[in-house]
């Protein structure tokens, strides 16, 4: 594709396909002789990228978001293994900001670190970015990163992360994590729901904060248009109900990625099946884990 200097228009409302028809690395039966890439990168479309890591180096596997604008790119979380040495994240997204930079050259282009939450396998590779030129790596403690969206003040409010043309929406969504914050993104259609929505199990530390969640990303999904929900994890099998156990390093048989607002709708009965008092419900796709 032909370098181009001039702005890249993500004002079009109607979401732009792209693909996900992805076999995702998924670990090996021997972690000692794994060949896969220490991250995988996937190419949703020009300006959107999803990073997985590999089983092998932590088995958390978390998914990461790199969405490219016209004055920065956003990476949305770093991933389970500090080491660069083991987890060379600095160096996978620097090459692919500066390949995006190639077909798109402008000067003083920014790279914005945020997370969907302060758990250490979303932000163990925060370090790598010290010392980046151009770079902000806002924390994901709770004084932090609601301090930064305005959350502190208004936990209701729906804030905004402009890219240079390509706005974020970002909601406060407390509930797996008093400070997870999920991104809404126009360009792809994409809910980024970290650890709050995710084909495994949705643990949950304060049940009334996530009943309240789910609710309002129903409301909120509800008056946009949601092509796909993606949390950070993969850990059931495809058989319906059946997760993979905690410390899985070899998963064959992951189902996609991909959930939808549908999903947030069972995950909402659910809540309801269980009632007030906290209790284990498992559903085809996800598992509601107190």
């Amino acid at each position: 594709m032909a370098a181009s200097t001039h702005p890249v228009d993500f004002a079009d409302p109607t979401p732009r396909a792209g693909a996900l028809d992805v076999r995702w690395i998924h670990g090996s039966p021997s972690a000692k002789h794994n060949t896969d890439p220490d991250i995988q990168v996937h190419e949703y479309d020009e300006h959107t990228v999803v990073l997985r890591q590999n089983k092998a180096v932590h088995y958390e596997a978390p998914f990461l978001f790199l969405l490219f604008g016209n004055a920065r790119a956003v990476l949305i979380d770093t991933g389970a293994t500090a080491s660069a040495e083991f987890f060379p994240l600095r160096e996978v997204v620097d090459r692919l900001v500066d390949g995006w930079l190639a077909r798109h050259p402008r000067d003083g282009y920014e790279l914005l670190v945020l997370h969907t939450h302060a758990h250490g396998d979303h932000v163990a590779g925060d370090g790598q970015f010290a010392g980046r030129p151009g770079t902000r790596v806002v924390g994901a403690d709770l004084p932090t990163a609601w301090g930064y969206f305005g959350f502190d003040q208004d936990p209701a409010a729906v804030a905004r992360v402009d890219l240079g043309g390509r706005v974020l929406e970002c909601l406060a969504t407390p509930g797996h994590h008093e400070a997870a914050v999920t991104y809404y993104d126009p360009w792809t259609g994409f809910l980024l729901t970290g650890d709050t929505v995710y084909p495994g199990r949705l643990y949950v530390q304060d049940w009334p904060a996530f009943v309240r969640t789910i609710d309002r990303l129903i409301e909120f999904a509800g008056q946009r248009p949601v092509t796909h929900v993606l949390g950070c994890h993969i850990e059931m099998t495809r058989e319906p109900g059946v997760d993979y156990p905690i410390r899985t390093t070899y998963q064959p048989e992951e189902p996609p990625l991909e959930m939808t607002v549908a999903h947030l709708r069972e995950i909402r009965a659910a809540l309801a099946e269980a009632g007030a008092e906290p209790r284990r419900v498992v559903g085809e796709r996800f598992i509601v884990w107190p």
